[in-house]
């Protein structure tokens, strides 16, 4: 290529033309003694160039015509950027030529082309197919890197789905406990109602064997009264049946799985029924349990969109956990407000336990988080609380007094 480059040299006024027969050789380092051997370089350069994107700049570093007109010196720096696939390569090289003029022609003394630094063989004059393999290298690396990457994606992601399942088999756990903590409770609580329900049938039993006693005689004024008793009696069956049922219903909201929708709620009836749950719970379990728990209701709370087993579910930690914390105090008092503030409602959970220590107090919402002995707390009631507030816009917050006690808040858009 380079040897086939046309020079033009002026000799008494006129364009000599340039002979491309060598003389003499190229440089010992190249191995190249001959034209015919030149004419090989340049064919094997050609071979190699086949679908590559070759662009040349040429700067001329010296051009010197001897004052005899017979001799002429040549020196070039080219720059080439070469383009393989996706890969560019650029490298520099040097072509210098001494000629001489004899017999009416320019004559090739002696040629030196320096080769690119990638050079490795004789016979990859560029660098070329060097290139070629570091690229297939490069893409093969790049395609077992790929496939590597694919490989740990779906391991990660089968990874993510596990502990997906193991979260929710947690949270499930976690409700289970809860239930577990207010079956006690529950039973105590349906219990009251069902004394009425069967008191109240005994009763209406007696009435209406009586009845049965005045149709006979005919007297009518005990046959009204008697009735009287019995629909004043059927009322309050139907009333504590119903109390039996929304506690059974309350039960069930809150094993099952949420639906997820929200829907218009008593704040005020939900903390009540509650509350009651969680304290008859902590008795059951510890017969000489005693508190003096206080509801503080705003009658004038107006009804908001939650989901109501979800909030009852944070009503029930909150207040288990404050029932708990006042376990050992000489006057235990947990007390349940509810206020409406600007475009919120605040629920107020508070006891006069010993507090939370300062140094835990940041942690006390973080998941697994507990101060319960190994056993007896999964530690996601609270990170569980703070998430399912956070779900419905709202926030949860302590304040703690170490020795004085603990608040929590909630606070739930209107």
């Amino acid at each position: 290529m380079f040897v086939g480059a046309r020079i033009n040299l002026r000799k008494t006024n006129h364009i000599k033309k340039y002979n491309y027969r060598l003389l003499h050789s190229l440089t010992v380092d190249e191995k190249i003694f001959g034209q015919q051997q030149v004419v090989e370089l340049l064919s094997r350069q050609k071979e190699q160039s086949e679908g590559v994107d070759m662009t040349w700049k040429i700067n001329p570093l010296h051009r010197y015509l001897a004052p005899s007109e017979n001799m002429a010196v040549f020196a070039d720096d080219i720059f080439c950027i070469m383009k393989i696939g996706s890969e560019t390569h650029e490298f520099n090289l040097r072509l210098s030529l001494i000629l001489d003029y004899l017999q009416d022609e320019w004559l090739v003394v002696h040629w030196h082309g320096s080769k690119p630094e990638y050079v490795q063989s004789e016979e990859d004059t560029w660098g070329i197919e060097n290139w070629r393999q570091k690229t297939t290298e490069l893409e093969k690396q790049v395609e077992e890197r790929t496939a590597e990457l694919i490989a740990k994606n779906n391991e990660l992601e089968l990874t993510l789905s596990q502990l997906k399942n193991a979260q929710n088999q947690l949270i499930q756990s976690e409700k289970m406990a809860s239930l577990g903590e207010l079956t006690a409770g529950i039973a105590h609580e349906i219990q009251n109602p069902l004394n009425f329900v069967n008191n109240f049938s005994e009763v209406n039993k007696e009435l209406a064997e009586e009845l049965l006693d005045a149709i006979s005689k005919g007297n009518m004024e005990e046959i009204r009264n008697i009735a009287k008793d019995l629909v004043a009696n059927e009322d309050k069956v139907i009333h504590h049946g119903k109390r039996a049922d929304s506690i059974v219903k309350s039960m069930l909201q809150h094993s099952r799985t949420s639906s997820g929708e929200k829907e218009l709620t008593d704040i005020n009836a939900l903390c009540d029924e509650y509350v009651r749950l969680a304290y008859h719970g902590m008795k059951a379990k510890n017969k000489n349990f005693n508190a003096d728990f206080k509801m503080k209701f705003d009658a004038n709370l107006p009804h908001i969109k939650v989901i109501p087993q979800d909030i009852g579910r944070v009503l029930l930690n909150l207040t288990n956990n404050a029932f708990q914390a006042v376990t050992d105090v000489e006057k235990p008092e947990v007390v349940v407000t509810t206020i409406e503030l600007e475009k919120v409602i605040e629920i107020s959970v508070s006891d006069n336990g010993s507090g939370i220590p300062e140094s835990i107090k940041d942690k006390i919402f973080q998941p697994f988080f507990t101060t319960k002995p190994t056993g007896q707390g999964t530690g996601l009631g609270l990170s569980l609380a703070y998430d399912i507030v956070k779900a419905h816009g709202g926030k949860l917050k302590v304040e703690t007094k170490e020795g004085e006690g603990s608040e929590l808040i909630i606070q739930l858009p209107v």
